[in-house]
């Protein structure tokens, strides 16, 4: 059901427009002038793909494919060895072992470290020395780094008589520093010099060592990283994985957290001091990885291996360059040659650890024979010395040995012969020696490898002389087996006998001759091979061979393996070989990739004629393809893109693909030595960039870089025994490859079909190479585009895409479809394409996914479209209307009419309008537009808008549209744009800039939003009754927005760049056309933008995330619309302010300096696929200082770039307004939209410019202005004298201007209310702004002066005189501003100083509301929440004041006697009169405060602050006063609402209270004055005495500021007059008796306080403390002018009354107190027992120190002889009495809250209360005679004393 609500939404755009046929167009209705604009953006007929041939580098001397692979950690290895002893040659073999994976990863490496003496003893055995066998340092490559990888060194020496161990002991035992050694090494050196002339060919194992290599370049990566931080203070970015690409053709893209770091790291010296000596029953690669094991795990060797003594050293180093004089594996010299003779270094050959997935592109042709372990055990025979000799035969005779062996160090690069290492005495050897050889470009059946085995005689026999090998037998393995590589392990049995003829034609197994152990195998070995040549797969092999056959040239029946086809089955067998493609296992067909699929698409193109019958592939060679295609995108190993796609198919389709190549007579020769990319047409005329990135249309533009191609003629020559094509076959060149590849895809079914529109990228990438191809090929350039291509072929594309639409994973192959459209533009003629477009947009309608979905997958197939590089051109651009007549006066097509017409003005209208006619014509525009109108109307993301936003920043970047007039038209294009954002106003979310009633636009960022208060909004919309806040939300009556903030300010960017560009004449007559209501759209629009592009100080670029491409245009965009507007000198006076201002804007800018920001990068702006917006990137990194800088700059540059725009529409709107219906509300709504732009934060340039606006509008509409727009012309004072205060002399120099014009021209209409609005603006200014700066306000009042002086024309009116006394009144306001000023940290002070000013507008009603609203917005600030409610409460009795002399409700207060009942203080408001308040005096009372709302509004704030400043009794007094109001408007909801606020209350805690007195002339007015401080609640003394110390002694100093310690009256006499005093003393509110029974509730005894007291203890002598009998009090009342709280915490102190306590008056009002806190305790409605216990212990304890018995004994023991002491005597005692009843009580009440273990206790304090009781029985019962007279009656007195005792 949602979904059909949906849809329906959506069917009112209808289906898509039928699009104009453009070619048709092009030909026969483009005009001359269309087509010389047309021409500017490129030719565009002949924008074609064309086929380039792309030289491939050559990496090595000799031509070879290049390697482009990624390698992880590559290293350099230098080696040094040094034994204790230095007596023989040694020889050293290092290789990379994985312990993990448990397998050898590369080949060896050999070096020897000879000196020439010991090279010397070899001379005999080495013929020559070639150079590339001198190598010292190796390259090795790791691909997949692990832990556990170990470089293995293992040295050999020659062979000589004795086990290793005996070799070995003189190494262990002697040392050559020892003279008594010397002639032992001399005999030892002789012995080897002797072995060496006799054996030098044969070597035995002698050490080992070994290093984790990977353990060694992670401690040296961390070290570097280390000194890195150290230095740079972290780890920069460029420290991550650094990847070479040398070493082998493999691509692999490793991201395991191993290698994080492995290519950046300095050279490590490895020192290895542990070298083990070999055992000769340990050698396999098994006992090596086992020994390797228990070194990880113990770092010994479990078994005990002894060691000699010696150190090695190797130099480890990454390689990020290639160094000179290197070799590769083959010895191919490499790239860089070595300028110079330099000893050569190699490249080691990598056995991965695990399979490495990329396809052969060079010719590798390697074979590597590992001889495992020989058997003579059970021959009995003297042979122990064993070694082999391995050859390389290619036929039987001694002389067919081919030198293909690889030497190793010192010696021939190639050898006919290797002989393996020989174990002394071991009849069972185990081997572990690599054999590596070259193999043959082409193998026959005779090609063989022949082992020899010998045995060595170590010592030469006497008598004995010739050589010292003796055969044993001979062994052999012939390389091919049914014609295919034999590899894998081997077990060769050993023939006894010389070798049989023929031999080499059979394996082992055959000859009938004596073989050793009767034929059993006795020889293991292994053979590898690292080959691009031979498959070693049997569905490869089968495939190329067949294909093979089908080229011609072979003999039929044909074998295959053990198979023999003939020619009438060969089509059945090659489909059956074509099927098994995909069966074959995924190493061998990634490798032989390239090649399978060109013989794949060879088939498809190309019948075949077989035995005489034509065989058709192309069905069956397609599914192959498909199926390749699934498998290798479901495989998981293999590497994809971002979409999904398959890297090795990406990398084929645009680096390896060609069309199929013709019958061989008709190929060019060499074609296939280059690599066939696509690239653009050079009349296309958009630079040599946009080349080779045609062909990336649907795949990943990130391919890496060219490691794919055919091979040259060397490899060709090498396959030609398997895959090369002879043109013995007959061809049917039936039709061309993209019509089959076509068809093909129309006609698959079933799985086939799902799979190939699966992977639609890839075909469709297939389809538009292959088309390119073929018009470069066929040279249909210069045929038109409907004749290149056949019908049936456009049919057939037809139906793919209407396909593509329909299958299930439609969604997925959106963007490839996209993408494949977009070439056909290219190739194909562009109207069909335009109505394959139409099919889509038709068919996606239909389709049931849900709507956001449908949005979605229809913006990214346009938004890819749209980025074709001649956009503007399909769109035919210059067929927009590009101009308007220049002004309303009459057109030149209607020069007779007078007016306008109303065909013109609806022709007008329509420009902006998205018609049918404007869709047909601008096709891909109209599409665009029209979702991004459905976007908005369904609320969806951004996508839409993005994908506007970023054609039009494209367009700003093509330096093709950098001619006005072009511009124009391209602005044009969009100009419907214009119409849908202004519909979508309501959509729109923008960010409303805080309050800057009183900000300078160029001061700090202090003033930030969080920091604002909350009442601070209502104040500023009060302030001398002018609503600054303009952009209030229900201000414009917005409903909530639906887009997302920054999708809103990039749809604003797409109109403001619109209306930048456009026509400015059509702009204007649009305006005079708009209806009012749309009109008030655009104002309200433009205002918005001011909005969204205020300049945030301080904080980062809020729309730079967007804005990458726009921002930069930005610095060098020529501004041709207004001149005065954008020329360069307005950027540098936008710096030049900025540099001025202070804050982090200013110190930004200076940072920035004189950076040339003029240019962007001009040569990248072009379109480009791989630049395309469909491309973002979500990559996070954090940005650097000059990146942020830069940013900020950018941020400003468009802040004034777009307040500019919209300032240039306004002028173009007011050009108009005199010919509009609507002038009223036009002025109206473009004022308002200019004073937003100045409260906003602005440069320099843009104020300039806007104050000249405004000084137009007041000479042009000076009458209206002044009279209907009231309110906006308070606003318009406020924010012109606010910069006159700036500290910019050009923008004071302008408001200064403004401000005297404004004054010129409204003398004349209402002088009294400009006078009353600027000083209103002066005080709301000095009250709130904090960054007011008061000298440049005199200076600019004092140039307002001068201006009135100096006018001429006014010089005979009053205009002179008046604007004299404004200014002075204003200097006055100055003067008390300068006192605020410098008490700014004062704030007590500061407030006396506001009330001072405040008071001072008694006669002023309108600045006493604005500065009693300041008083309250800082209170606010300070939390000081009651008394900024009081500055609200005597705002609303100011404001009843005048309501009740205006109105005569009954429902309204009468004056401010109503608000009494709140605060006695507010009746200073009553001296308002009709006197002072005149209604009938304009400017008077006229802000927004002065009515019934303003009233309820106030006392509203006012209500809010007392409940949170916890004062709910007084809320309670403002509601009864806002309640009438509301049942007289029976505005019931707010009465619910304010009921429901009544009923809310929580815990309070009152202020506290401090008098506070200054002495000394230092504080001047201060001087002897006394305050009551009122502070929060919990204040103690030493708080408010800290906080006032260290605020005056930052203003005095430390040494003149003395704080008084005690309460006693200060001698004005002893006080030095150098210094400052304070005293503090705490002060509790003071009442009489009368006054406590109406004070009942904390409130009542908290509120309206104006008494407070604070004691003083004395005695006679001077002391303040003395016993009971002479401890005196004195007592000091004080009273303040107002009571608290008032609208300041701080109230002078008016009265004080003294009077001091007797000492029995003392003790009477302790024991008072004493009894009131027992009464409490004891009554409350939940006891708390350790308070009881507490005031127990103080009142009946028997230690109690001056306690209540030592009173009575002091004051009641005997009765006074004074007269005058009766009374309080008497008093005294019956304060006893109720206190012992009430302890009595207590007593009692303790007893029911103690637990069980207090009883004890309880029972003490019953026992002393009793105590207490009979020590005082005697002292109540003595009574005065003298006072009981007349009055007492005994009796009742008795039974009262018997019952209490």
């Amino acid at each position: 059901m949602e979904n059909k609500n949906q849809l329906s939404g959506w069917s009112r755009f209808g289906p898509a427009v039928e699009p104009l046929d453009l070619e048709e167009f092009l030909m026969l209705q483009l005009r001359s002038e269309d087509l010389a604009l047309m021409q500017e953006l490129g030719d565009f007929p002949d924008d074609d793909l064309k086929v380039e041939q792309v030289e491939k580098e050559c990496r090595t001397v000799r031509h070879f494919v290049p390697e482009e692979g990624w390698v992880t950690g590559q290293q350099v290895l230098k080696k040094y060895c040094l034994f204790e002893i230095d007596i023989e040659p040694i020889f050293a073999t290092m290789a990379l072992y994985d312990l993990k994976e448990k397998k050898k990863i590369s080949e060896n490496f050999y070096c020897d470290l000879n000196s020439e003496q010991f090279k010397h003893f070899l001379k005999p055995h080495t013929p020559h020395v070639d150079v590339s066998t001198l190598a010292k340092s190796a390259i090795f490559s790791i691909t997949y780094p692990s832990p556990d990888i170990y470089l293995v060194i293992k040295i050999e020496k020659v062979l000589q008589q004795g086990e290793i161990g005996d070799c070995a002991d003189p190494y262990m035992t002697l040392r050559e520093c020892e003279s008594k050694n010397k002639d032992k090494i001399e005999k030892l050196r002789n012995q080897a010099e002797a072995f060496c002339q006799r054996l030098g060919r044969y070597r035995m194992p002698f050490a080992w060592a070994t290093v984790n290599i990977m353990e060694v370049i992670t401690s040296a990566v961390d070290r570097d990283v280390t000194d890195s931080d150290s230095v740079k203070g972290g780890v920069s970015m460029d420290r991550k994985l650094q990847l070479p690409r040398r070493n082998s053709e493999r691509y692999t893209n490793i991201e395991e957290p191993f290698c994080c770091h492995v290519g950046g790291f300095r050279t490590t010296p490895i020192p290895i001091n542990t070298i083990f000596k070999q055992e000769g029953d340990r050698l396999s690669d098994e006992d090596l990885l086992k020994f390797l094991s228990d070194i990880k795990k113990t770092s010994t060797p479990q078994r005990r291996i002894k060691t000699i003594p010696g150190v090695m050293k190797l130099d480890v180093s990454p390689v990020n360059d290639m160094p000179q004089g290197c070799l590769s594996p083959e010895l191919i010299p490499l790239k860089p040659l070595a300028e110079k003779n330099i000893r050569p270094l190699k490249e080691v050959l990598e056995f991965p650890s695990n399979e490495v997935y990329v396809p052969h592109n060079i010719y590798r042709n390697l074979l590597y024979v590992y001889p495992l372990r020989l058997n003579f055990v059970s021959r009995l025979t003297s042979s122990k010395n064993i070694t082999i000799k391995i050859q390389f035969m290619s036929g039987e005779d001694p002389s067919c040995a081919l030198p293909v062996f690889f030497g190793k160090s010192s010696g021939p690069e190639f050898l006919q012969e290797v002989y393996t290492p020989v174990t002394y005495h071991n009849k069972s050897p185990d081997f572990y020696e690599e054999v590596k050889l070259s193999l043959p470009a082409r193998l026959t059946e005779r090609h063989h490898l022949l082992f020899t085995f010998y045995h060595i005689s170590c010592q030469q026999k006497q008598n004995q002389s010739g050589s010292c090998e003796t055969l044993i037998g001979y062994s052999w393995l012939p390389m091919l087996n049914s014609d295919r590589l034999q590899t894998g392990p081997f077990c060769l049995p050993i023939i006894l006998e010389r070798l049989p003829i023929n031999y080499s034609l059979h394996p082992p197994e055959v000859p009938p001759v004596k073989w050793m152990e009767g034929h059993k195998g006795l020889f293991s070995l292994e053979v590898q091979a690292v080959s691009s040549v031979h498959t070693q797969d049997n569905h490869l092999e089968r495939f190329f061979t067949l294909c093979h056959a089908l080229e011609g040239g072979v003999v039929f029946p044909l074998r295959v393996k053990e198979e023999k086809i003939p020619e009438n089955k060969l089509e059945h067998e090659l489909k059956l070989s074509i099927i098994s493609l995909s069966s074959s296992s995924l190493e061998p067909l990634v490798l032989f990739l390239h090649r399978v699929l060109d013989k794949l698409f060879t088939l498809i193109m190309q019948p075949m004629v077989i035995a005489g019958q034509t065989a058709t592939f192309a069905q069956i060679a397609f599914e192959s393809v498909v199926s390749i295609v699934n498998s290798l995108h479901n495989s998981p190993e293999l590497i994809k893109d971002q979409q999904g796609r398959n890297s090795l198919l990406a990398t084929y389709l645009y680096w390896v693909f060609c069309l199929p190549d013709p019958p061989q007579n008709t190929q060019s020769a060499g074609a296939k030595s280059r690599y066939s990319t696509m690239g653009r047409a050079t009349a296309a005329n958009v630079g040599s960039m946009l080349l080779q990135s045609r062909i990336r249309s649907s795949s990943n533009p990130d391919i890496p870089g060219p490691h794919n191609s055919a091979e040259d003629a060397e490899v060709n020559n090498i396959l030609s025994s398997k895959v090369r094509m002879t043109p013995v076959s007959v061809f049917l060149l039936l039709q061309q490859f993209h019509e089959e590849l076509a068809l093909q895809m129309v006609v698959s079914t079933g799985v086939c079909k799902e799979n190939a529109y699966k992977y639609a990228w890839f075909f469709f990438e297939l389809l538009v190479k292959s088309m390119a191809q073929h018009v470069c090929q066929m040279e249909k350039h210069s045929v038109p585009r409907r004749s290149r291509f056949s019908d049936r072929f456009k049919d057939d594309i037809t139906t793919i895409v209407s396909v593509v639409t329909e299958v299930e994973q439609a969604e997925k192959v959106n963007i490839s479809l996209a993408f494949f459209l977009y070439d056909l533009m290219s190739l194909m003629d562009r109207g069909f394409v335009f109505q394959l477009v139409k099919n889509y947009c038709n068919q996606m309608s239909a389709k049931s996914v849900s709507m956001p979905n449908l949005i979605s997958m229809r913006l990214e197939f346009l938004r890819i479209l749209c980025s074709h590089e001649h956009y503007l051109n399909l769109s035919i651009f210059f067929c927009s209307p590009a101009s308007a007549p220049v002004s309303p006066s009459p057109s030149i097509s209607s020069q007779s009419s007078g007016s306008c017409s109303y065909q013109e003005q609806q022709r007008i209208l329509a420009l902006f309008d998205l018609s049918h006619e404007f869709k047909q014509q601008h096709y891909l525009t109209g599409l665009l537009l029209t979702e991004l109108s459905a976007a908005l109307d369904m609320e969806s993301d951004g996508k839409a808008i993005n994908a506007i936003n970023s054609l039009l920043c494209c367009h700003d970047l093509d330096h093709r549209c950098e001619k006005p007039d072009i511009r124009a038209k391209v602005a044009a294009l969009y100009l419907p744009l214009v119409g849908i954002i202004i519909d979508a106003t309501n959509y729109l979310d923008f960010t409303v800039s805080d309050t800057r009633g009183g900000k300078n636009k160029t001061g700090d960022q202090d003033d930030d939003l969080e920091n604002i208060p909350p009442i601070n909004q209502s104040i500023a919309m009060a302030i001398a009754g002018n609503p600054f806040n303009t952009l209030g939300r229900n201000v414009l009556g917005k409903s909530i927005a639906t887009l997302a903030a920054d999708s809103s300010r990039h749809l604003l960017v797409c109109f403001l760049w619109v209306m930048k560009n456009a026509d400015r004449s059509l702009v204007q007559r649009w305006a005079v056309e708009m209806p009012p209501s749309q009109l008030n759209k655009l104002l309200e629009l433009l205002t918005i933008c001011v909005s969204c592009f205020e300049y945030r100080v301080g904080c980062k670029c809020f729309f730079f995330s967007f804005f990458q491409c726009i921002c930069r245009f930005l610095f060098y965009i020529k501004m041709q619309m207004k001149s005065s507007l954008y020329d360069s000198y307005a950027k540098l006076q936008l710096e030049e302010a900025l540099l001025r201002g202070s804050g982090a804007r200013g110190e930004m800018m200076k940072r920035v300096g004189g950076m040339d920001r003029g240019m962007g990068q001009r040569e990248n702006l072009r379109w480009r696929k791989d630049l395309t917006q469909w491309r973002q990137t979500n990559d996070k990194h954090d940005k650097t200082k000059a990146e942020l800088d830069q940013e900020a700059i950018i941020s400003g540059n468009l802040a004034t770039e777009a307040n500019l725009i919209v300032l240039d529409i306004l002028e173009t709107i007011i050009q108009a307004v005199p010919l509009a219906d609507c002038k009223d509300s036009v002025v109206g709504g473009v004022l308002k939209v200019l004073l937003h732009s100045i409260t906003c934060n602005q440069s320099t340039t843009y104020l300039s410019h806007t104050f000249s606006t405004l000084r137009a509008l007041v000479v042009k509409f000076g009458d209206l202005l002044f009279e209907e727009e009231a309110e906006q012309c308070a606003d318009l004072c406020q924010k012109v004298l606010q910069y006159c205060s700036s500290p910019v002399d050009e923008n004071r120099s302008q408001a200064c201007a403004t401000l005297y014009l404004i004054m010129r021209y409204s003398y004349s209409n209402n002088f009294s209310r400009i006078k009353m609005q600027v000083t209103m603006s002066l005080a709301s200014l000095v009250g709130k702004s904090s960054d007011f700066q008061e000298e440049y306000l005199r200076r600019s009042l004092r140039t307002i002066l001068a201006y009135a002086e100096e006018d001429a024309e006014m010089q005979n009116t009053q205009l002179p005189s008046q604007v004299d006394e404004l200014l002075r009144n204003l200097n006055c306001i100055l003067s008390d501003t300068v006192k605020m000023r410098e008490f700014q940290e004062d704030p007590e002070m500061l407030m006396d100083l506001m009330y001072r000013i405040a008071k001072g507008y008694q006669t002023s009603p309108d600045l006493r509301l604005t500065w009693l609203q300041n008083m309250a917005e800082k209170h606010n600030n300070r939390k000081c929440y009651t008394e900024a409610a009081m500055c609200l409460v005597h705002a609303a009795a100011l404001v009843a004041e005048y309501l009740s002399m205006l109105e005569d409700h009954k429902y309204l207060p009468v004056g401010s006697v109503t608000f009494q009942n709140i605060s006695p203080n507010v009746l200073e408001e009553s001296a308002v009169s009709d006197d002072i308040l005149s209604p009938d005096e304009d400017g008077v009372c006229s802000g927004r405060c002065f009515t019934e709302n303003g009233l309820v509004g106030l006392l509203e704030q006012a209500a809010e602050l007392f409940s949170t400043g916890g004062l709910y009794e007084a809320v309670n007094e403002v509601y009864k006063i806002i309640i009438p109001i509301l049942e007289a408007r029976r505005d019931f909801r707010k009465l619910a609402l304010t009921h429901d606020k009544l009923h809310r209350g929580i815990k309070r805690m009152f202020g506290t209270y401090f008098r506070v007195g200054f002495y000394g002339s230092k504080f001047g007015d201060l001087d002897e004055r006394e305050f009551i401080y009122k502070e929060p609640g919990i204040t103690h003394l030493p708080e408010i005495s800290h906080r006032l110390e260290n605020f005056y002694v930052q203003c005095f100093g430390e040494e003149t500021l003395v704080m008084i310690k005690d309460s006693t009256p200060v001698d004005r006499k002893q006080l030095k007059p150098n210094k400052a005093y304070i005293q503090i003393t705490y002060v509790e509110p003071y009442f009489d008796d009368y006054e406590m029974k109406d004070r009942l509730t904390n409130f009542e005894k908290n509120f309206n306080l104006r008494r407070f007291m604070y004691t003083t203890p004395f005695t006679k002598s001077g002391r303040p403390r003395g016993e009971l009998n002479e401890q005196y009090k004195r007592k000091t009342i004080l009273t303040t002018m107002h009571a608290f709280p008032y609208v300041k915490t701080r109230i002078n102190v008016i009265q004080k009354e003294e009077f001091d306590l007797t000492p029995i008056e003392v003790a009477i009002e302790d024991m008072q107190k004493k009894t009131r806190e027992l009464a409490v305790a004891t009554h409350r409605e939940q006891p708390d027992a350790k308070m009881l216990q507490m005031l127990l212990q103080g009142s009946v304890g028997a230690t109690v120190n001056q306690g209540p018995l030592e009173v009575a004994q002091v004051f009641l023991n005997e009765i006074p002889a004074d007269p005058k002491l009766f009374r309080h005597h008497n008093k005294l005692r019956l304060c006893f009495k109720e206190f012992i009843m009430r302890c009595g009580e207590a007593v009692e009440k303790n007893k029911h809250l103690i637990t069980a273990d207090q009883k004890e206790y309880q029972q003490e304090l019953k026992k002393n209360y009793n105590r207490l009781r009979e020590n005082l029985r005697p002292m109540l019962e003595r009574k005065i005679p003298e006072l009981y007279k007349p009055i007492i009656r005994p009796m009742v007195e008795n039974s009262f004393l018997s019952e209490m005792f």
